[in-house]
């Protein structure tokens, strides 16, 4: 599995890209391919501001459901609402339809701090 180079990466699993102070957040590859099924994604977090690491919402899977993580300090602006319908675009496309929230970063810096590609492939093995 190759994940892209211009996105970072936590180590929950949670891919990041930023444009000037906006990001985009979805979840990896390994992520999806590890809960299954994406059958509803939970984002009740639209409009509030949050710290790196807290949880902006959730995923839910045939089988399971995993919280999501937020991984810069920033505000929830918008959440794709095209997965209220097709949620399995988690699956099929998780680094493209199937991003999650986008939110204004706090410090955009902060970014430089997350797993490049390169150690995320190396932390999922």
């Amino acid at each position: 599995m190759s994940y892209p180079a211009n996105l970072r990466y936590t180590k929950e699993h949670e891919w990041i890209i930023v444009e000037g102070n906006v990001a985009t957040i979805g979840i990896t590859a390994f992520a999806q391919g590890e809960l299954g099924d994406i059958v509803f994604v939970d984002v009740p977090t639209v409009g509030k501001s949050l710290k790196a690491q807290e949880v902006f919402g959730s995923v839910e899977a045939v089988k399971t459901v995993s919280d999501l993580f937020l991984p810069v300090a920033g505000t929830i602006t918008e959440l794709n609402s095209v997965l209220e319908k097709q949620p399995e675009l988690v699956n099929t496309d998780p680094y493209g339809a199937g991003w999650m929230v986008k939110i204004t970063v706090d410090n955009p810096a902060d970014v430089d701090s997350l797993l490049s590609a390169e150690d995320y492939e190396k932390l999922v093995g």
